[in-house]
């Protein structure tokens, strides 16, 4: 039989801890996916904090009066948004990636709604989407995500987040050019090919004007736009690493922010 019993001061240092940890899992990949029932990461959040109370430094809180650990619970949630917010983000670089593909190739007006980030989407930027959050199972990567809120208890303690604006927005610009670079270079394949094909066609409606290059080369944009992304497809575990590569890249910069 389990018994747990907590005093007052052991009770605040718990929930601190539960709030960083909900905090993360509202935003974090994955976890955040609503077809996560709500119960489960509930029962995540509260399991992690019992597990994580008795492995992680308890520094003595310092605060006055209610008002005074409410300002302390609220540095926790932003603490834990942050660094889910960093894991997050990293996802858009398949979908930028994608929404070009599907501009090249003329498929950016076919969108589907993606209920995860509440958003249209382009066909293949949702299909690389949901092939990042396969790679992710598949790579036990949602541990590692959950690893590091919980050793963000050794760089950042409870209650001594010192948020360093300075440094978190050159995160945020280390990640848009990581987001144009990588993105450039998932979208290199369709981009060369699609670029050699609009030359040919260019030279073909010069010998040959009385063909509609402008109808034959909206078919032959998809249909050659198709076959790349199936040749290519092998390559989809190196852009898996190197999306992967900058979720540890950002949740790392930005926990260096708060410290």
């Amino acid at each position: 039989m389990v018994n747990f019993s907590f005093n007052l001061v052991e009770f605040e240092y718990i929930f601190l801890i539960l709030v960083r940890i909900a905090s993360f899992i509202f935003v974090a990949p994955f976890f955040s996916q609503k077809g996560v029932p709500a119960q489960a990461k509930i029962g995540i959040a509260l399991f992690s904090a019992l597990v994580i109370y008795n492995a992680v430094p308890a520094p003595e809180l310092t605060y006055s009066g209610v008002v005074g650990y409410g300002v302390v619970v609220l540095k926790e949630g932003i603490t834990g948004l942050l660094i889910g917010f960093a894991a997050y983000i990293c996802n858009s670089i398949v979908v930028f990636a994608g929404s070009l593909i599907d501009m090249d190739i003329g498929l950016s007006m076919a969108q589907e709604f993606n209920p995860d980030m509440s958003m249209q989407m382009t066909s293949t930027g949702n299909l690389y989407y949901y092939l990042i959050f396969a790679m992710l199972l598949a790579t036990n990567m949602h541990h590692y995500i959950l690893k590091a809120i919980c050793d963000s208890f050794y760089v950042v303690p409870i209650g001594g987040a010192q948020f360093e604006w300075d440094s978190l927005v050159l995160s945020m610009t280390v990640y848009m050019t990581d987001l144009f670079v990588i993105g450039f270079r998932i979208f290199l394949p369709v981009f060369a090919v699609i670029m050699i094909m609009n030359c040919i066609l260019g030279v073909m409606a010069k010998v040959a004007p009385q063909m509609n290059m402008f109808s034959i080369g909206i078919q032959l944009k998809i249909l050659v736009g198709f076959t790349v992304l199936f040749l290519t497809a092998f390559l989809f575990p190196s852009v898996t690493d190197m999306v992967f590569d900058e979720i540890k890249k950002m949740v790392v910069l930005i926990i260096e922010g708060m410290y």
